[in-house]
Formats: C-alpha cells, structure tokens, sequence
C-alpha cells in the first residue's frame, strides 16, 4: 500500500519550494539568481533527501531496538544509476517537486541532466546487488549493503580510432548529495605483520600482530523503499592512512614522501577492479576485498548488536550474503573476530560462522572462480591463513571418514590447490562455510551441482540451492519506460509495480487491436527519445523505419559478440557482392554497448572490428541506408534506461552453458524486446515463461556443446564446409575494415579459425537461420507487437521482488520488521 506523504516541508509545493531555497541559500551559499546548475541540482536534491531523512533515521532506530534477523549484502559492485528519480519515485514527491520547481522558473530536466552516474559498478553483478537491495527496502526488510566507495569507478570508455581508450571515471568531482560520510565510525584495518600464539588460562589463543593499516571511512547512502515509508543502508567504505601527513618530512622539503602513507592507503579504494595482471595489480585486489569486508564486519559488531548481546545466537540475527567470490575473506575474518577478540572457541566460532554466510555463485568459467597464491595471503593476512588452513584440514578430515582416502576426491575437494601455485580457491571456502550455495537460474544452478561443485554437492546434500536473478521494475519499467508503464497501469491498474506477476493480466489485452496499436505507439516514442539522447551525446542518429537489434553486456568472448559482428558482416557482404539487394535487407541499426578490461586484449580487438565494421558499412552507399552500426561509448545505466525500451530485438547468444543468468535478457523481454538467444541462464526460464513462438530460439544446447568438444572441436571445418561463413570471415581478414592493412585483425581470424573456444562458428548456421525468421516476422508489425506485448505480460516473474522472497524463504529466513 502506497504511504501518503507526511505532514512536513517538503510534503506541499509551497513547503518544496521553501525548503529548497533554504538549501540553497544556507548549504549551497547562493541565492537563486546566482546559482549555477550544479548548485540547483544540490539544493534539489538535499530538498528530497530531507523528505526521506526523518524515516530512514527512524528505521536505523527501530532497526536497533527490535535487534531483528537482517541481512547485510556484501558486494564489491553496486551498479546505481542516477538517484534523484529513483528517490522522487520512491517518496512520492515527482508532481510536487515538479511543480514547485516550475514555480522558481527551473526546469526540473534541467536539474536531471546535472546528476551524474555514480561510479561504483561494472555490469550485471553490480546492477543485480543494486536491485536486491531496492527490493529489500521495498518489502521491509532490514538490510545494510557494505561495498566500497571508489573514487574513479570501473573507468570512462573513450574511442580512439575505433579503440578503447580507458579514461578516470570522475563522478566525484562536483560532490554528491546523497551521501553522508562518517568519519568518526572510522575503522582501523590491518595488514601484513606476523601472528603468535600464546596461552590464555589454559586455552591457547592467536594473536595477529599487523606491519600497517588504514581507515575505512564509512558513507552512508539511502535505500528508500517503494512508496512505503521504509529507508534501508548502503554504507560503502573509502580508504584513509592512519598517518596521512608527515609536516616534520614536508617541512625538510620532501613533499612526496610527506604524504606517501596516504597516497599509498588511497589507493585501496581508488579504482574498481585494478588492472591485475601483475604482482602489484593481484595485491591491490586482495587488499580491496579485505578492506571492505574487515570494515564491514567490524561495523556489525560494533554497531548493529546490543551491547550484551550473546554471541551463540548470532545466526538468529544475522546473515552475510557473499556476491560471488570477492568477500569471501570475509569468512576467515569473521572466524579471527569471534576467535581472537571475542575469546570463542574453536568449534563453537565455527559453528556459528557456517550459519551466518551463504555463498552466490554468479559464473561457471573456472577462470572466474578467484584463488589467491598462498605466498600472497601469507604475507598480507597471515592469520586469515591459518585459519583457513585449519578450516581445510578439518574439512578433509570431515570428507576422510565420509568416503575413506580416496586422494583424488581429497585433491580436488581441498580448498589449497597445489597446481599450478600454492593456492586457496575461494568458491570452495565460501561453499565449505555457508549454509547454503546458489546458483542464478535453473540452468546455472544444475551446472553448479553437476559439473563445477559436483564433489560438494554429494557431500552437502541439500546445501545447493537455486534463485533466478530479478530486476527492479521500478527502475527499469516505471522510470525507463514511462509510456508503457501508462498504459500497463491504464489496462490493469496500480499495484503491479510491487507485485509484478500481475503482468499476466495484460494477455488479454494482447488480442485488442487498439491496445496494440497504443504499445507500438509506445514503442516508437521511445525510438524517438533514444534518438535525441544518442544525437546530443554521440552524434548518432537512429534511422526510421529500422528495427532495432541490440547487444549491450560486458565484452567478453563468452558473450559472443563475434557471432553477432559476423551476422552484420555476412549481410554486408551479400549487399556487396551483389547477391542480394540492399532493398530486399530488412532495415536494421545494430546497437552494441560494452566495455573490456583494461587487460582483455582479445575483447578490446573486438570492440576495435565493431566500430571499424560500423564505420565502413554505414559510410557505403551501396548499403543503401538498410544497415547501422552504432556503438555508443561509456555504456552504463544512464543509457541503458533509455535504450532497452526503444529495443526490438534482445541478442543473448552466449554459449549454452556459459551464462550464468543474465539479467539484460530480463530487463528488454520486459519492456517488450523479442529475445534471439540460446538455451543459456536464465533464456531458459524466458523462453518457457514467454513461449516458444515468441522467442527466437537457436544454436547447440549445452548437453551437445560438451559432445561436440568430447568428439574434437575443428572451428575451421565448419569455415570451409559453410559459404556464408568463409565469405564473412574473409571479408575480416582481406583488410576491408582496416584499410588494407590485413594485419589489423588477423589474431581475431586466427582465433575464430583456430581455437574459438566458445564455439563461434559451430552456431553460426543456425544463428543465421534465426536471424532470418526474426526478420520475416518483424514485417507482419502487427504479429511483432502481439508477441512483445505477451513477452512484457509472461515476464512478471523476474522481478527482483520475487529473487528476494526466494532468498528469504530458501536462504535467509529473515522477515520484515513489521
């Protein structure tokens, strides 16, 4: 039930009003007529975070006094977006604050334009941690996200010569109002030193003795919930040195050295996901991933429970969600806290600790499942390892007298690796101390079980479990997608936004000429904004008339952008060698968004042949104006809102087996994209949910990608026994996107032709062939949109809100605080 606003400043448009001027005057320090746009957009945005103030200071309290079950996301991404809708939305003051900015002669998109994209996540992880976190404040669910505040983000994505070129994601440069540091809730973390042991009235205990630490400076954001009163906590930690200034060294004229402690502790939290492909880059992230959950757990202890609180009935008051394998440290700190400064023993910590975490698996290639050399853990958390090798040697035992010394179950069950280094697999830890694993959709879960922790499995049995990914659809249907929303609420009313398996009832709808006709009425309006926002950001225009076929996801060759760059390359050469006229291709605008690592040279090299495709198809006057190739730069959730509801087609092409879930495949089937995809994540609970005549289904199930690789994968003989296929790549290696230069993308050629070890070319016949079929049905427009009308109503299910109830009811067994 949507909560009336309060009685309160902000709550009226005159109150609005006055409470905005007040900010303006008093915390940004000018009046109206001299303020610039940045200081609009403050005194703006305090204005609606005054509104949600009182509340959330309220749930904070009542959160401690009722001393309830929470549940406290540990995430080294959280993937926002802009919070001043998200937050009018969720209060309820988008009319109000609307109108009283009209009434000061402002523009409220003017003050929307200024906001800038926190820099805190990458892609589907962080996304996915900021939608469960909406969702949890939204159902009333104590809850605290920890993470950490980077200073530049993951990076800013820049084109050169058609190249990524990484740039300083700067979006603290002007501030932001939405955070409240607390520098007088610092926590110390330590680092490095040594451990000894010594005994404690008969019982022998550790000490860890650390070389160095720093602070960790917690900010906390809001996290309103949905129309419902309810304020949850990101508190996201920023790295400070203990000793940030040495006047006695600076006044000797050394000015480097005067602050090198604090360059050196600032350094933790300065980038996302450093650039770790060397020694220093591998300890940077460690440092990283113990900063934030030291900090965290710390926080807990110190803040969140009662002074005299009992410590034996931790797991009845809390639980630490892992997101994926980045804070799973977390777990050895947790044991050195309840064993070392707590004075607990042994079993008992341990007892406790395999009842307060539960792990998320989000991958299935072995390469992402992180390990840390032993040699690096030792010197950097020497405690930390001597309790993991304790939990592993107690853990072995456990499996010894289940099946007897079986070495190879024992080897490949152990969390130290012994090959290629000395290691500790940190999937293995967190699956070892949670109390339950799961997987992110029906298909991951089951390869989770079956083929990634197969030996766990059988050894836990029920400690594997399954919940689908979900999205908010406050933020990706009721903000990105405002004219469908309209005509959702318009054909079956409110209430759906919190309970979005309500879509169903649009099925009916789906038959109603005049209900069609308002959806593609919808859908080209919003064609229609993307081009306004595509032509002001990147000079790009989205042609008329043209469907529109999108493909935006981190760039990683598992994803397969190269099966979608040789789709577009295929249709180009058929215009080109004159084997089918432009006139007879339906007209397409490809749209790709996507970042490298910094470190990935062969996704790099990819994006590098999409823009030089671009470039040449779109400059060719033979194409005839029926073929674009767009790749707008610095993809991230800003854009995202307005470009996944002007989607026709969704490309999820992934090979089967390899995603884990996806949740961009979500988010376009429901804003009424069709999905072109494999039977890979959660496409397999899409296609079932939506229907097979309303998905475009293609390419090997993961069942035949393991018998294709058992027989011997030969990429070059599905080139030489394929024309379409040997014309497109070809056309690649002949120079024609690279002036000539046949040079320029020969590692690609060469990797498709020769190693392809995602199977590029075993699903192109049939990609191609579903391609086809996509294009045959978008020419009946009115069959289009009765499919994406059934794809928005069939896909209620992958709402955040449903992921969270799973959780609580899987998982957590944690309520709302009533």
């Amino acid at each position: 039930m949507a909560l009336a606003p309060v009685a309160g400043p902000a709550s009226t448009v005159d109150g609005f009003v006055r409470q905005f001027l007040r900010n303006l005057n008093y915390e940004r320090g000018v009046p109206l007529s001299a303020a610039s746009a940045n200081d609009r957009y403050f005194a703006f945005a305090m204005t609606v975070r005054d509104y949600l103030m009182a509340r959330w200071l309220e749930d904070l309290r009542r959160q401690r006094v009722a001393q309830v079950k929470g549940v406290c996301y540990l995430s080294a991404e959280y993937l926002l977006g802009r919070q001043l809708d998200n937050n009018l939305l969720a209060s309820g003051l988008t009319s109000i604050a609307t109108t009283a900015m009209a009434e000061c002669g402002i523009d409220i998109e003017d003050l929307r334009a200024a906001e800038v994209e926190p820099g805190l996540g990458n892609g589907g992880l962080g996304r996915l941690a900021a939608c469960f976190i909406d969702s949890l404040a939204t159902m009333g669910v104590p809850n605290i996200g920890y993470g950490i505040r980077y200073e530049y983000g993951i990076f800013r994505q820049t084109f050169q010569d058609g190249q990524q070129i990484e740039q300083p994601d700067s979006w603290l440069t002007m501030g932001s109002p939405w955070e409240f540091p607390h520098p007088e809730a610092a926590q110390p973390v330590s680092f490095g030193g040594y451990t000894e042991h010594y005994d404690d009235e008969g019982t022998e205990r550790s000490r860890w003795i650390p070389a160095w630490n720093v602070l960790a400076i917690p900010y906390n954001y809001m996290v309103p919930g949905y129309q419902n009163g309810r304020v949850n906590t990101l508190r996201l930690w920023s790295a400070e040195a203990t000793n940030r200034f040495d006047l006695r060294v600076f006044n000797a004229g050394d000015y480097a050295e005067a602050v090198r402690s604090q360059t050196f502790a600032e350094n933790i939290s300065k980038v996302l996901y450093p650039e770790d492909s060397t020694p220093q880059g591998k300890e940077l992230r460690l440092q990283q991933q113990y900063f934030f959950v030291a900090a965290s757990i710390k926080d807990f202890f110190d803040h969140q429970l009662a002074p005299d609180f009992d410590l034996a009935n931790l797991p009845d008051r809390v639980i630490f969600q892992l997101n994926d394998t980045h804070p799973v440290i977390g777990v050895p700190e947790f044991m050195r806290v309840l064993l070392d400064e707590k004075k607990l023993d042994w079993d008992e910590a341990w007892a406790i600790t395999q009842q307060c975490f539960a792990y998320t698996c989000h991958t299935l290639l072995p390469e992402a499942l992180e390990v840390w050399s032993v040699d690096l853990l030792g010197r950097l958390l020497p405690r930390h390892l001597e309790i993991i090798y304790r939990i592993n040697d107690e853990f072995l035992d456990a499996v010894r007298e289940r099946f007897g010394d079986d070495e190879m179950r024992l080897r490949n069950m152990s969390i130290i690796s012994e090959f290629p280094e000395r290691s500790v697999r940190m999937a293995f830890l967190a699956t070892v101390a949670g109390a339950k694993v799961n997987g992110v959709a029906e298909l991951h879960s089951q390869l989770l079980r079956d083929k990634v922790l197969p030996d766990f499995n059988e050894f836990y049995p029920g400690k594997f479990t399954n919940v689908t990914n979900g999205i908010t659809p406050r933020r990706f249907i009721r903000l990105a997608n405002p004219g469908l929303s309209d005509l959702i609420t318009e054909a079956i009313g409110t209430g759906w936004l919190t309970d979005l398996e309500r879509l169903r009832e649009l099925e009916a709808s789906a038959e109603d000429p005049l209900f069609r006709e308002a959806f593609a009425s919808v859908k080209a309006a919003n064609k229609r904004h993307l081009n306004d926002v595509l032509l002001v950001r990147d000079g790009f225009t989205v042609s008329d008339g043209h469907m529109l076929d999108v493909m935006v996801k981190r760039l990683h060759e598992y994803k397969r952008q190269m099966l979608k760059v040789l789709h577009i390359v295929t249709q180009y050469e058929s215009i080109i060698s004159g084997r089918v006229a432009a006139s007879d291709i339906q007209p397409r605008t490809f749209i790709f968004g996507a970042k490298a690592a910094p470190g990935y040279a062969m996704a790099k090299r990819i994006i590098h042949l999409i823009n030089a495709v671009g470039s040449v198809v779109n400059d060719d006057p033979r194409v005839e104006g029926r073929l674009k190739v767009l790749f707008p730069p610095n993809y991230n959730v800003t854009l995202a809102e307005r470009l996944i509801p002007a989607a026709d087609l969704s490309e999820q092409i992934s090979l089967a087996g390899k995603e884990a879930s996806g949740t961009g495949n979500m988010k376009f089937a429901l804003n009424g994209a069709l999905t072109i995809g494999t039977d890979d994540g959660a496409n397999v609970e899409i296609r079932r949910l939506v229907g097979d005549d309303n998905f475009f289904l293609f390419g090997m199930s993961e069942p035949e990608v393991e018998a294709l690789w058992a027989r011997g994968y030969k990429p070059a003989d599905f080139y030489q026994g394929d024309e379409s296929l040997r014309r497109a790549i070809d056309l690649i290696a002949s120079g024609a996107f690279s002036g000539g230069d046949k040079s320029v993308f020969e590692p690609i050629v060469s990797n498709l032709l020769y190693d392809d070890r995602f199977m590029v070319l075993a699903d192109y016949s049939t990609y191609i062939a579903a391609q086809e079929k996509v294009d045959a049905a978008y020419a009946d427009q009115d069959a289009w949109t009765h499919a994406a009308i059934l794809n928005v109503a069939r896909s209620g299910f992958f709402s955040s809100d449903r992921s969270m109830r799973d959780y609580i009811d899987r998982i957590w067994h944690a309520q709302p605080l009533r």
